[in-house]
Formats: C-alpha cells, structure tokens, sequence
C-alpha cells in the first residue's frame, strides 16, 4: 500500500543548487500557449544529450515538435490515449493516496488534453538499439558465467532484458531534460501514454519504422507556481544491506 506522501525536506533548500531543483519538480500541465525561444529549447536538448546511455552508443535522437499544424495533428492522438488511461489505470486514486489530490492531478491531467493544441513544445525521446554483436565462443563464456539456471533465466527475460537496457539509455537523459526544464523556468511533464498509439504517432511524425519512441513530453511556461513535491518519506523506502 502506498504510504502517505509528505512534502520535500526543506533541509534541501540547504544543500546544492540542483537539490533545490529537483524537491520543487512537480509535473506541471496547465501550460501558457506562449512559444518557447528555439535556442531554449535546445538547451534541454543539450542537457539530454549530456545523459548517460549503454555503451556510450548515444543512439538517441529527439523529434522536437513546435509547429502549430502538426500539434493540432497530435491533439486527437493524445485525447483518445489520455481517455483511454483516465478510463481504466488512472479511473482511481492509488491505495493511500488523497482523494483531494488526486482529483487535483486528474483535473489537470483534462485540462492538458483539452488544451493540447495550445502545447507551445513537445519533445518525444526516441532511441535505436543496435543488434548486439555475439560469437559463438562469447554465447559460450556467458552461459559458463551465469550458470544453468541463470542463463535459463535470462533467455526467458529477454524482452524485459532489451526493454530495460533501451530505457536505461534514454531515460537519464529525459530526467536531464526535466531537470533543465525547472531551472529555466519551464513547465514539463513526462508521459507513456502515446505508446498505446505508437505507431499513428510514428506515422504522423514521419519517425522511421525500426526507431522506438519512449516518451511525449509537453514543454512550456508553466500558468501555476512550482513548490515543494510530495513524496514518500526516505526513512520508508530504505532497506539497508538487504530487504
């Protein structure tokens, strides 16, 4: 069960700057229809960049979407996939969570869709993992490696294995983006939902049949305030040495 959420530690005014940052991160959706300057744009690209991925392969890429047209294009798209989530994972509040809260968020969440034509960006993440380069000989040295049950286990986890290590290339780089966003002073919030559209996304961006998507996330000057976030206390969610 979800324990209750507390507001970020005001300890962390204290500490370094970007600790300030990120206990003020909230996800913000009511946006201001006003554009956002190019070059800040690409300063969060630029921070993406900076992200970490597997390898060091830095097979990512980022369709950055300002045209009025295309948004308008996208607008039904994320309708039907927010409805679609409001409709089932999101139709009630998390065990533990405020009923308050949550109808708070839920009406933010409507009034993004309602207004996304209005969305002054919209960064989507993509990423193209390259087929790994195994021999024989290494199938071999990795199978001595892991055991039999092991290399059983891993050969039954494969899809979950290849998903993890794509997201694992592209998600510290999305936080970056997130990150940068709130010190420029931009609203921005990460999103899944149009992968249960994906491939009328990809058709409607021109996005390359072999290239994944992993996020849509609207960007602009934030309507509200940014403040402290509420979460989970530390004490709550440490397990130290083993669980």
């Amino acid at each position: 069960m979800m324990k209750e959420s507390v507001q970020a530690d005001a300890s962390a005014l204290d500490g370094p700057a970007l600790f300030a940052t990120m206990s003020s991160m909230r996800a913000m959706r009511r946006l201001k229809p006003d554009a956002v300057p190019d070059e800040t744009l690409e300063q969060l690209i630029q921070a993406a960049v900076w992200g970490p991925s597997g390898g060091n392969m830095q097979c990512y890429e980022y369709v950055v979407v300002t045209d009025r047209d295309m948004m308008a294009r996208l607008a039904p798209l994320w309708k039907r996939c927010v409805d679609s989530y409001l409709a089932t994972t999101g139709k009630y509040a998390p065990a533990g969570m405020d009923e308050a809260a949550y109808g708070r968020m839920v009406a933010a969440i409507e009034y993004q869709r309602d207004h996304f034509a209005e969305t002054p960006a919209l960064i989507i993440p993509c990423y193209r993992f390259p087929e790994p380069r195994i021999d024989e000989e290494g199938l071999i040295a990795s199978a001595q490696a892991l055991g039999p049950a092991g290399t059983e286990h891993l050969m039954n986890t494969q899809t979950r294995f290849q998903a993890l290590a794509e997201g694992s290339c592209v998600y510290p780089g999305v936080q970056n983006l997130l990150l940068a966003a709130r010190g420029l002073g931009l609203a921005a919030n990460i999103t899944i939902w149009h992968l249960m559209l994906e491939q009328e996304w990809k058709e409607t961006l021109g996005i390359p049949e072999d290239m994944r998507t992993f996020a849509a996330v609207p960007v602009g000057w934030p309507q509200g305030n940014f403040g402290p976030v509420r979460r989970r206390p530390v004490a709550d969610v440490i397990h130290r040495d083993r669980w």
